[in-house]
């Protein structure tokens, strides 16, 4: 499909109608969306619904939509078009791709529903005031759980922009039956209520803010299907297996376990398998680990055992690699070499080497020999001394002495 510019836009690239267009002028030349893009709820549901007005908000403005559950407080994401050239709405294929990869049909998703109009100053004192008030119909909905001794705990209430409509949502091992419970809410706060059962997940997602990493949880920021995570995927990212450290504030495994993992899989699919025999720089080897993330490679060398660190960009064929009896002798003729005369540090041949003699003791230099000097001499001694009286004495086993038989026959 052909792109076509618009207007606006071309008139802004010209330099010299830079500044030309106002504000108003630029509305005026757009043309009001057809569809947006909003999102709305406690749960970050994601609509998409027409616009029969001519209102043209910005992302991240607050609109009032009727949804599948009333009218209520929604803020807009993006617009949708056909076209999609000015930068700032997405095509409906572009929508369809997002939807099918973040989880396809369990994706919350609706588009029944109408954009009525911009939120005004009142509207949004009003979800303010709602939300105040959700915090006391809170306690007072717990307070009638109780009462009926149903096993399940209230995580959170929700009333939207009329008040026509209560959405409970509760934690429970199991499916109580809350008809009884539903009856007397309604009677009390005079509107529609909905009881939501919601997961370990779900629970973080409404009451959590931030997580260990230091950003907001994944669940309540941008994830909106939150499946199960294995174990397996903290083994493949080589995680620590302390469920303390891999659990989120859900109390399960993190998320970020599970969308990070096929990542994962694609690099660990470029690391040789261990036992296999590669060929480096520095000789053939055997792979004995690898790291996923840096992409380097341990390697145990064949010919002295030593580990090494290669990047997989530098592994070579084992059979075409350096000989490392080459590289050994190359190491020590380069070790031969003295750097600062540039010649061999033993010297030319015919040459003796000029060695500095240290001072001998003068016993040793009467005596002629090759005897230690005078200082060495001392330090020595001093050596012995310390040693002597490091060591524990020995204990003198006492003697006995024989008692002489008395001659009996005296």
């Amino acid at each position: 499909m052909s792109i076509f510019p618009l207007p606006v836009f071309e008139a802004d690239a010209d330099p010299d109608n830079r500044d030309a267009l106002t504000l108003e002028e630029q509305h005026a030349l757009l043309e009001p969306p057809k569809t947006i893009v909003v999102r709305f709820g406690r749960m970050g549901m994601v609509g998409e619904y027409r616009s029969d007005t001519d209102i043209r908000p910005g992302c991240g403005s607050k609109l009032v939509a009727r949804t599948h559950r009333g009218v209520e407080l929604t803020e807009m994401l993006t617009t949708t078009c056909t076209n999609a050239g000015c930068g700032k709405s997405v095509t409906r294929q572009e929508m369809r791709t997002y939807i099918e990869g973040s989880g396809g049909k369990d994706f919350p998703f609706y588009n029944s529903g109408k954009i009525l109009r911009i939120a005004t100053a009142q509207d949004m004192a009003t979800s303010s005031r709602h939300d105040e008030a959700a915090r006391t119909r809170k306690q007072r909905v717990q307070e009638m759980v109780d009462f009926f001794g149903l096993d399940m705990k209230v995580v959170d209430v929700e009333l939207i922009l009329s008040g026509d409509h209560l959405t409970v949502y509760y934690l429970a091992e199991e499916r109580p039956e809350v008809t009884d419970l539903v009856h007397d809410i309604a009677a009390e706060f005079k509107c529609k209520v909905d009881m939501r059962q919601v997961g370990a997940r779900d629970e973080a997602r409404l009451n959590a803010d931030y997580e260990k990493c230091g950003q907001h949880c994944c669940c309540k920021n941008f994830l909106k299907v939150l499946k199960p995570v294995s174990m397996r995927a903290a083994k493949q990212q080589k995680a620590t297996l302390d469920p303390l450290k891999i659990s989120g504030r859900c109390g399960r495994l993190m998320c970020c376990l599970r969308y990070e993992d096929q990542t994962y899989r694609e690099l660990k699919a470029n690391l040789p398998h261990r036992k296999t025999r590669v060929g480096t720089t520095e000789g053939p080897g055997i792979v004995v680990d690898g790291k996923i993330l840096t992409q380097l490679v341990l390697v145990e060398l064949e010919h002295d055992k030593r580990r090494i660190a290669v990047p997989i960009e530098e592994l070579l064929d084992p059979n075409d690699c350096p000989d490392p009896l080459d590289i050994i002798a190359q190491q020590a003729a380069q070790a031969r070499i003295d750097p600062m005369r540039g010649k061999d540090s033993q010297g030319e041949p015919g040459k003796k080497k000029r060695r500095r003699r240290r001072r001998k003791s003068k016993k040793a230099a009467d005596a002629g020999g090759d005897g230690p000097t005078e200082a060495q001499a001392k330090h020595q001694r001093r050596v012995a001394e310390a040693q002597d009286e490091a060591q524990p004495k020995k204990k003198r086993r006492p003697r006995h002495r024989r008692r002489k038989k008395k001659d009996t026959d005296s």
